[in-house]
């Protein structure tokens, strides 16, 4: 892929109601853009997903996405 821009938006587009964001030190964060209910915070879905890199955070967005799955 190319710079962050079309890195971000191509992560957007693959998992909507994520926001994805690179902090100054380089790191990878991906927010969701509504609110989770408890339950399914104590399921284990996150309102905010970091990784070193694009890899590790579309990573984590699958995990997330399973999980939201499994919750059927």
């Amino acid at each position: 892929m190319g710079d962050f821009e079309d890195q971000k938006a191509a992560i957007e587009r693959e998992y909507p109601g994520w926001l994805v964001w690179r902090s100054d030190a380089g790191r990878w964060y991906a927010t969701r853009s509504g609110d989770l209910t408890d339950a399914q915070l104590q399921a284990g879905n996150a309102m905010t997903v970091a990784a070193d890199d694009s890899s590790g955070l579309i990573e984590l967005l699958a995990d997330q996405r399973r999980r939201e799955s499994d919750e059927g």
